[in-house]
């Protein structure tokens, strides 16, 4: 008895290649090894991006997207792509947050959860001046970010890298700041426009926020920025985690044993 395949079985049988096709296929760019991990390099209109992909993916393709510094104290990642998360990378470091920076990170977003069907919300992993960059998103799209993870964070672009307290500050990074936000010294120097009072934003949409940070940091005071975020974020009803290192400078960032903030990842996701 032979088997003929109705004009429904057809299309189902179509529907369903075409989907593991979709759910499966291929990553853009060159292919490399990160850590043991597959590697996928490329470009999204000539910013260089990278996704490194777990061995298992978890259910509903969670991912942690780091801002500047891919691969400095990885030890966070690494662990999460044991649990089964992505992990992804745009280049905007020279954009410092600005509303040029959202823009272009959100390109990298859209092509993640609209090409390859990662988890609406990721969870922001933002380093120093990487910090602002993801806060600065996360306040832009609220809804778009479960959580973020901010090291020794930039909170106010005036501390760093404006100088304008008890940091050095960088005077080049100060004027490109001024370039890419198209704003005047006085108008960046505004904490209506810094995330340490915008935080507000993420607590009125109950977006949780873990820092770990030392309180000796002498590039970015932690009574700078951390310090005063945390103050207007919790006021608003925000809820955190904070790892204040005693005697800790601006290095080493993260945790040699990153336990906690990967207990925070995975609850973020709960």
């Amino acid at each position: 008895m032979s088997f003929r395949p109705t004009f429904r079985t057809a299309l189902a049988v179509l529907f369903l290649t075409c989907l593991v096709s979709t759910l499966f296929a291929d990553f853009p760019g060159t292919k490399s090894n990160w850590n043991g991990f597959d590697c996928y390099n490329f470009q999204i209109d000539g910013r260089p991006a990278r996704i490194v992909c777990p061995k298992e993916p978890a259910d509903g393709n969670p991912w942690v997207w780091r801002a500047v510094f891919f691969g400095h104290e990885p030890q966070t990642e690494i662990a999460m792509l044991n649990h089964g998360w992505y992990i992804a990378w745009i280049g905007t470091s020279d954009l410092l947050g600005s509303p040029k920076c959202n823009e272009e990170r959100s390109r990298l977003y859209d092509l993640l959860t609209k090409e390859f069907h990662f988890n609406a919300k990721p969870i922001l992993l933002g380093m120093s001046r990487g910090g602002v960059c993801s806060l600065q998103w996360a306040i832009a799209n609220p809804d778009k970010t479960a959580g973020l993870y901010i090291d020794a964070p930039v909170c106010d672009l005036k501390s760093w890298p404006g100088g304008k307290g008890k940091g050095c500050g960088d005077a080049g990074s100060w004027k490109q700041a001024m370039q890419v936000y198209n704003m005047t010294e006085d108008e960046l120097s505004n904490p209506v426009n810094m995330p340490i009072t915008t935080c507000k934003v993420l607590a009125e949409k109950q977006v949780p926020i873990f820092i770990v940070a030392g309180d000796s940091d002498r590039v970015v005071p932690w009574d700078e920025n951390g310090a005063i975020l945390l103050e207007n974020f919790k006021a608003a009803g925000g809820k955190s985690d904070l790892i204040l290192k005693p005697g800790c400078d601006h290095h080493p960032h993260s945790l040699k044993d990153p336990a906690p903030i990967v207990d925070f990842m995975l609850k973020c996701m709960e």
